[in-house]
């Protein structure tokens, strides 16, 4: 049986490379990309001056990142100013390590002269996911380093911020996967896609359909969508670098090139997030309904295209999220990860534990076992959609304001707010005693309303 550890050095070596240089060219890509999607969705045209439809932008940009001054602020600890951005960009880079773009493929190896068969991966382990998400666990000590050796009020503050937002969202994550570990009885990122190649449909239907996990398992994947955004400090959950408050959070100090780490590992966490729920809850690698009804269309060699496609559609959620929705205030966002999240997926744990024994057991068989799990992923999703939406003010009744006599005491007293309207009526109604004819008072009413 082939297992990436198996490779030769020079293969892998290649693998390394051509991982490093897609992620770079990717995130490339994601800067203009998003620029562009959000220009369409603010009807604005986004970058269109540089190179073809704007193309050259994001690249100038990283140049100018690149060749950009780097300032170092004399009060900063110079060590662990310089190894928090490292922290960061190492442990994006080390994520993508374990993350299938495609199954075994055969191809001609010219050192050892014959045809060998690998995976478009590389490497696998028995415990991948586990893997992925110690090493996102890892990054987030580049965020806490940088507020903590900045010396810095505001990036001490977004520092602290993304430990917490770590702590609150990294669990609810963790969380998620449990379901599909023991929906598909392995931790291994491929075994995992493999699993759901070939599922089942209820009432004994067969089209072809492929059971991807993120359908029997809606209730791990709303809460691991959810708790991705906040992993990644995209808005609405970019409370590390709030603009508005800290002007750019943990990464105030930080300038030229160790900026552009920062910015790089930031796109391409979101990238890593999107790859996870995609071979996890999304059939990786394996082609898009109903195009796998196609002959050649399961081919291992397209297996990164489909990949890609479904990556992208993740990203562009990052986009729409970031284009449509404020930032949440820290308390709805403390509240939403330990009140809502958590709670949630423990109690979807439990549910699926006991619905998924009782099926080894022959207790139901597996249309039951789907029907029930359909049931009780709408409920809680509607339970979490709930929980999103702010709450209603109290109703207060207003109570009607006292007639208000501006003349009283002789002299004339202009009204507090609210007043002028009853004001306005006992003037009115002074002048109409005082002597006015009857058939004057309306046109007296309306005009001291008016001047009111």
């Amino acid at each position: 049986m082939y297992t990436p550890m198996n490779d030769s050095w020079y293969m892998v070596l290649t693998k390394v490379v051509l991982l490093f240089v897609t992620l770079l060219v990717w995130t490339i890509f994601n800067v203009w990309y998003e620029r562009r999607l959000v220009g369409k969705m603010q009807h604005r045209l986004g970058p269109i001056m540089n190179g073809p439809l704007g193309l050259g932008q994001a690249l100038a940009d990283g140049m100018k990142l690149l060749i950009k001054e780097d300032f170092m602020p004399h009060m900063v600890d110079k060590v662990l100013f310089i190894l928090a951005p490292m922290l960061a960009g190492t442990a994006a880079f080390t994520a993508w390590a374990m993350i299938p773009f495609g199954g075994e493929v055969k191809l001609w190896d010219p050192f050892a002269g014959q045809e060998i068969t690998t995976r478009i991966q590389l490497t696998d382990m028995p415990v991948g996911t586990l893997m992925i998400l110690a090493v996102t666990s890892v990054g987030i000590y580049g965020f806490v380093l940088a507020g903590w050796s900045s010396n810095s009020p505001y990036s001490l503050l977004g520092g602290l911020r993304s430990s917490a937002q770590m702590i609150s969202y990294e669990i609810a994550m963790g969380l998620s996967f449990v379901a599909v570990f023991l929906f598909t009885s392995s931790m291994s990122t491929y075994q995992i896609v493999e699993a759901q190649r070939n599922g089942f449909l209820p009432f004994g239907l067969n089209i072809g359909w492929q059971s991807w996990n993120w359908l029997i398992l809606l209730p791990s994947f709303a809460v691991y969508v959810i708790s991705m955004v906040g992993e990644t400090n995209r808005a609405p959950f970019d409370l590390p670098e709030a603009e508005s408050e800290l002007v750019s959070g943990y990464i105030t100090e930080y300038s030229g090139f160790r900026y552009a780490i920062y910015f790089l590992a930031e796109y391409i966490n979101m990238a890593t997030v999107s790859a996870i729920a995609t071979t996890l809850f999304m059939g990786g690698y394996l082609p898009i309904w109903p195009l796998n009804l196609i002959p050649g269309a399961d081919n291992p060699w397209l297996g990164p295209l489909w990949f890609i496609v479904k990556v992208q559609l993740f990203i562009s959620l990052f986009v729409w999220l970031r284009g449509t929705l404020p930032r949440f205030r820290y308390d709805q966002f403390m509240t939403l990860g330990w009140k809502g999240l958590i709670p949630v997926s423990l109690a979807w744990i439990a549910i699926f534990s006991t619905i998924r024994k009782l099926q080894e057991q022959k207790v139901i068989d597996a249309t039951v076992q789907l029907a029930i799990f359909a049931a009780v992923g709408v409920l809680i999703v509607v339970l979490v959609v709930l929980m999103i939406l702010p709450e209603k003010p109290p109703q207060v009744e207003v109570p009607e304001p006292e007639p208000f006599d501006a003349f009283a005491g002789g002299y004339p007293v202009p009204p507090m707010p609210g007043q002028a309207l009853a004001a306005a009526v006992v003037v009115a109604g002074a002048s109409a005693e005082v002597g006015e004819p009857e058939s004057d008072k309306p046109e007296a009413e309306a005009s001291a309303v008016e001047e009111a």
